[in-house]
C-alpha cells in the first residue's frame, strides 16, 4: 500500500469477527442474520441504515412541496432512483429494509400527492398502497428484485 501511496485511516480502521460484531462497509452492514422461519444464524450482508436513511432523504427531495413538476416526471425521477438502488443493492437479505423503504416511499407519494389535490394531509382518498405502486407507476423493490428487472 506504501509503494501505492495508500494508507490505513486509523480511526475508520478496526478488526472485527463477522460472527460476532456487524460493521458497514460501502453501504452494507455486515454481520450475523437470523432466518425468519426458523430463526438459524448465518452472516449476511444487507443494506446499512446509514445507507436507508440516505435513500429516504433522497426520496424526501424529490417529493418535497415545492416540487411543481408534472407527476410523470416526479415518478420517472423516483424510478430512476429505486432502479440504481435496487441495482446495488441487489445481493445481500433485503426483505426487510425493501418494506421499509416501500413504507417510506408509500407515505411520502400519499402526502405528495394528497397536498397536490389539496387534500387532508391524513387523507388516503385514491391514494391507496395499490394505486401508488400500480396506476401511478411508482416501482415495487420487493416484487422487482424477485422478477430480476426493475420496471
Amino acid at each position: 500500500m506504501a509503494r501505492l501511496g495508500l494508507t490505513l485511516n486509523r480511526t475508520k480502521t478496526r478488526l472485527c469477527d463477522a460472527r460476532t460484531d456487524r460493521f458497514d462497509f460501502l453501504g452494507y452492514s455486515f454481520g450475523l442474520d437470523r432466518i425468519r422461519q426458523d430463526g438459524r444464524r448465518y452472516i449476511g450482508a444487507s443494506p446499512s441504515a446509514k445507507s436507508v436513511q440516505r435513500l429516504k432523504d433522497k426520496v424526501g427531495a424529490i417529493l418535497v412541496p415545492g416540487n411543481m413538476g408534472r407527476w410523470e416526471d416526479v415518478c420517472a425521477q423516483l424510478t430512476r432512483l429505486m432502479r440504481g438502488w435496487g441495482g446495488y443493492f441487489s445481493p445481500g437479505s433485503h426483505y426487510v429494509t425493501d418494506r421499509v423503504i416501500e413504507a417510506h416511499i408509500y407515505d411520502r407519494v400519499r402526502s405528495f400527492l394528497a397536498r397536490r389535490h389539496k387534500m387532508s394531509a391524513r387523507a388516503i382518498g385514491p391514494f391507496t398502497k395499490d394505486a401508488v405502486f400500480g396506476t401511478l407507476g411508482v416501482p415495487r423493490l420487493r416484487h422487482c428484485r424477485r422478477q430480476g428487472v426493475l420496471s
